[in-house]
């Protein structure tokens, strides 16, 4: 079953409930107010009589009182000691035979039915000294009777009015509501219907992109998006990020394959170009053997360099998480300082500034970073260049700067060395062993420790990498 049919069908149900129990409701205080009404016009005209014979005093002042009707429909029986009649109103014949006694002593129900009985009344009948009943007329028609008792020649007053108006009224009111009901549950079926189409339009529409996307493998598929901003829209214009993201992530997977196999294709070359030549010159001079054997060592260490690198930005999109422990960074610093040593030629090494400075984070990575910053600086700085460090604190931070002389890099690719492969002009002329990994990796360290990486240069005015990682706030155990 569709979700469109769903929700006609829960749009159906629910109104159909709704009109059904609004319905009863009006049925009931409907019903209730009129029999309500009628016991209050009984009652109302039985004090009234009594009132009269109470200051008048004489059967023919009631008469002449009661020659004219009270209300419409409504009659009044005067019963003497005896239980003779009296007194009575013109229209008092059609009033079926009732024992005003009997009535008091055992008062009927209310008029309307128990559904009826279950809305509250819109003023309180009180029957006071008096009693209501019920009697049956000859023809089957229902009579609302009222039972006052009196004093002295008059022994009851009985007031009387026929039901058979408001039973019928009642009646047509009842057997109205399924009709009202099946009205209201058709009528929301068939708007529902048009109203979860319209709305749910937003939904075909992703659905019919998420098919095209399929078949043809493309994320450059986007939902027209309304100008609403109801929930469905947003979720268009959400499917419509979420497009973007996967297209420029499969671009840059797309990117990265191809620059990596760019990238391994060079040294395996040169590895597979002097081992065909030491092959097929076994006999070449010494000298030259041996400069091949360098060259296809060198290819080796820069594929095996590669390969790590491609396995650090591995671990780093698998999302895996580094070791939390405390490190002195200092002593990492002067750790790497002393390895990257072996890397200068003619360069001059040198720590401006350093404090002692703990943190929380793996050291093995910490010690990878400093290496890849220092790498960077030797390689683009040339002879007889200076690379500085420092390590300070600032306020809650360590700050880390690693400053060369070098080549610097110019402002258009300042904002493009983070991303993997990429290299500037001259670092593809002066360096073209390197990667174009370094940076990223050292990035995705740096943001693992939770701080951040600037890199501030300027071309021919070398360049400085500001490293701030939080500092450790646990305290030595």
């Amino acid at each position: 079953m569709s979700l469109r049919l769903r929700l006609a069908l829960w749009y159906g149900g629910l109104t159909g409930l709704v009109v059904f129990l609004v319905s009863m409701l009006s049925y009931a205080a409907h019903s209730r107010a009129q029999y309500d009404d009628l016991d209050r016009q009984l009652e109302s005209a039985a004090h009234h009589v009594a009132g009269v014979h109470a200051t008048a005093g004489t059967s023919d002042e009631l008469a002449a009182m009661l020659a004219v009707p009270l209300a419409p429909n409504l009659a009044v029986r005067v019963y003497g000691p005896a239980g003779a009649v009296l007194v009575a109103s013109p229209n008092a014949a059609a009033v079926p035979e009732a024992d005003p006694a009997a009535v008091l002593a055992r008062p009927s129900q209310p008029a309307f039915d128990a559904l009826a009985g279950l809305a509250p009344p819109f003023a309180a009948v009180d029957a006071g000294r008096g009693a209501f009943g019920l009697a049956a007329g000859p023809d089957g028609s229902r009579w609302r009777l009222y039972v006052l008792p009196g004093n002295g020649a008059v022994q009851h007053l009985l007031a009387a009015a026929p039901l058979g108006s408001i039973d019928a009224s009642v009646l047509a009111f009842r057997r109205l509501i399924p009709l009202l009901t099946l009205v209201g549950i058709v009528v929301s079926f068939v708007g529902g219907g048009l109203v979860a189409g319209r709305a749910l339009r937003p939904v075909a529409l992703l659905t019919a992109t998420a098919r095209a996307i399929a078949r043809s493998r493309s994320f450059r598929q986007r939902v027209p998006v309304e100008g609403g901003r109801d929930e469905l829209s947003q979720l268009a214009a959400t499917f419509n990020e979420m497009l973007a993201s996967l297209e420029q992530a499969y671009q840059s997977q797309q990117r990265f394959v191809a620059d990596a196999s760019h990238e391994l294709r060079a040294p395996l070359t040169a590895i597979q170009g002097n081992l065909e030549l030491l092959e097929r010159q076994p006999t070449m001079p010494t000298e030259e053997q041996r400069e091949a054997i360098s060259e296809a060592i060198r290819e080796a260490r820069r594929l095996a360099r590669l390969v790590a690198d491609l396995l650090a930005l591995a671990r780093a999109d698998a999302g895996v998480a580094l070791r939390r422990e405390r490190v002195e960074l200092d002593r990492v610093l002067m750790d790497a300082l002393s390895e990257a040593r072996h890397l200068a030629r003619g360069h001059r090494l040198e720590v401006t500034t350093i404090e002692p400075v703990v943190i929380a984070g793996d050291q093995d990575y910490l010690k990878q970073l400093l290496l890849i910053l220092l790498d960077n600086a030797l390689r683009y700085t040339p002879p007889p260049g200076t690379v500085a460090l420092s390590l300070r604190r600032n306020g809650t931070q360590a700050e880390l700067a690693v400053r060369d002389t070098g080549v610097g890099i110019a402002a258009a690719d300042l904002a493009l060395v983070f991303e993997r492969f990429y290299r500037a002009d001259p670092a593809h002329t002066r360096n073209p062993g390197g990667t174009g990994l370094g940076l990223p990796i050292a990035r995705w360290i740096v943001q693992q420790h939770g701080g951040d990486l600037v890199l501030t240069s300027a071309p021919q005015q070398g360049t400085t990498a500001t490293v701030r990682l939080p500092l450790r706030t646990q305290p030595d155990r």
